[in-house]
């Protein structure tokens, strides 16, 4: 029994059949689920023909689609035609085929309603007009909503079954991997980009200046195919992907589940150092703002000094007595737990950064240390050109895979699709060749970097004079252009330094152009 609306022919109900199927898997057969609904709905409205029913022809199939919430091409098609007065009864397989949401299915009645439409349950049969009939479909949906919970809950327990074992448990495909029979597997040319991208953003020690770095390079995020044949990724790098990319624990072997971190079946691609770097300038500039917060007290060591007992960072503080202030670095578990928990709670600023900076003046009148320097600037530099040489190889590579491509997507059958895939391409190309010659420039710059002890030594013979017509800021760049970290032991009264790789070479240039500039 059904309650009509006002109608033009009060003996004709008309009957819309609504199908759904949760997941995409089958509907490419030639009949598939969505298909034997709608027979079920329309045997049934045949069978009620003597009460007028008639099956409106408009299809409403949602394939794909999951009952738990609202949003479905079909069923907003559906509402909109019931609003406009173009439906008298509303026919599923199953209650649970509108909806598993006991508030949805609640408010799809009460718009059924307010319309004068039925609901119709081929295999449930109930009335919607009567108490009865709504107590019964409230119970129907009830359980279909339980059950609902229970396959996510299941899913739920599955998947972090998974992660606690190490085991890949599916998302989107990441850079640096491939998927292989549910497993990650390394992909040799673009780990080896990641690797890059970590070290970039050690050199540039800023997430908006490594970002322009990779876009300038034609650097992507992952590009992969789905199981329809969608291009996917491939876009150019922001500050929320890269950082995503740098925080990512998948990339040291490990694999994360919500706040816990378990070991993985999978290789890592980046050193565990090399990302312990990454991830300690993050919290770093996270904390700070990054390098380019302004530095008010010209402290000189800010963010490079660290106390070796307690292996953390030393932040620059003051005191102030009358008209006077004194600079102190405080070790920060001395700041925390209190001063009788590090052995070199804090010491003098000024008395530290004098030291570290008369060392650095050392370096021009030292032959053994100009030696050293000479060699770790050739060895940075050698490091430097094999790392373009595996890049311009990838390049080479992408190229061929891209080329190859171009052709396939030149047979696409569909029009739309094979233009939008070849405009990608195109561009991807394009921007691969702009990095080879960028990288081809480089080698050639880096072949002519070699420095010689005679180079080294003439820059650095009047550091003493420059040093001191300097401003306090260019004071702090220089030293973070040469310095890595220094760390502090005062129980034992060590200073000891760490060097950029390519400190030296680029502390070098920087004088060279102060020493021009002024003449």
């Amino acid at each position: 029994m059904t309650r009509r609306s006002k109608q033009t022919d009060v003996s004709t109900v008309r009957c819309a059949i609504y199908t759904r199927k949760s997941t995409d898997e089958g509907l490419e057969q030639e009949f598939n689920s969505l298909d034997a609904q709608r027979d079920s709905g329309e045997a049934f409205i045949a069978s009620q023909r003597h009460e007028g029913w008639t099956c409106v022809p408009e299809h409403y199939d949602d394939g794909g689609f999951t009952g738990g919430n609202m949003d479905r091409p079909a069923l907003r098609r559906l509402i909109a035609d019931i609003e406009a007065g173009k439906i008298d009864c509303v026919v599923v397989y199953k209650v649970d085929r509108l909806s598993r949401s006991l508030l949805d299915f609640a408010k799809l009645m009460g718009s059924f309603d307010t319309h004068g439409v039925s609901f119709c349950s081929v295999t449930q049969q109930f009335n919607t007009a009567t108490s009865m009939g709504r107590l019964i479909l409230n119970v129907l949906l009830s359980f279909a909503q339980f059950e609902r919970e229970m396959i996510s809950e299941r899913v739920r327990d599955k998947i972090a079954a998974s992660r606690r074992k190490g085991k890949w448990s599916g998302g989107m495909p990441i850079l640096g991997y491939t998927v292989k029979d549910t497993k990650l597997v390394v992909d040799k040319v673009e780990s080896q980009r990641v690797r890059q991208i970590f070290e970039l953003y050690l050199e540039y020690q800023s997430l908006l200046a490594t970002v322009t770095e990779l876009n300038r390079r034609g650097w992507t995020t992952k590009r992969w195919t789905t199981k329809k044949g969608t291009q996917r990724g491939g876009k150019l790098f922001t500050k929320n992907s890269l950082y995503s990319l740098l925080t990512n624990v998948t990339y040291i072997g490990k694999i994360k589940y919500k706040d816990e971190v378990h070991a993985g079946e999978h290789e890592g691609i980046v050193p565990d150092e090399l990302f312990a770097k990454a991830q300690a300038l993050l919290a770093r500039n996270g904390h700070t703002g990054g390098r380019a917060v302004r530095n008010k007290h010209g402290a000189l060591l800010r963010g490079l000094l660290r106390c070796a007992p307690c292996g953390c960072a030393m932040s620059h503080t003051y005191t102030s007595k009358g008209n006077r202030r004194y600079r102190y670095y405080v070790c920060g578990t001395a700041q925390r737990r209190g001063w009788s928990e590090c052995p070199s709670p804090s010491v003098p600023a000024g008395e530290i950064e004098r030291f570290v900076v008369d060392q650095i003046k050392c370096i021009g009148h030292d032959p053994a240390v100009i030696a050293e320097t000479v060699q770790q600037v050739r060895s940075h530099t050698e490091e430097g050109i094999e790392r373009l040489s595996h890049e311009r190889v990838a390049l080479q590579q992408q190229l061929r895979d891209d080329n190859a491509e171009l052709q396939s997507a030149a047979a696409m059958t569909k029009q739309v699709d094979r233009v939008s895939r070849l405009a990608d391409l195109q561009d991807h190309i394009r921007a691969a060749d702009r990095r080879l010659t960028e990288i081809d420039n480089e080698l050639i710059s880096l072949n002519g970097e070699l420095l010689d002890d005679a180079e080294v030594t003439k820059t650095l013979a009047d550091f003493d004079n420059l040093w001191d017509a300097l401003a306090p800021r260019e004071q702090t760049r220089l030293l973070e252009l040469l310095i890595e970290r220094v760390e502090y032991d005062g129980q034992r009264g060590n200073v000891s330094f760490t060097f950029h790789s390519s400190g030296i070479k680029s502390l070098t240039d920087e004088l060279a152009q102060y020493q021009e500039d002024a003449a």
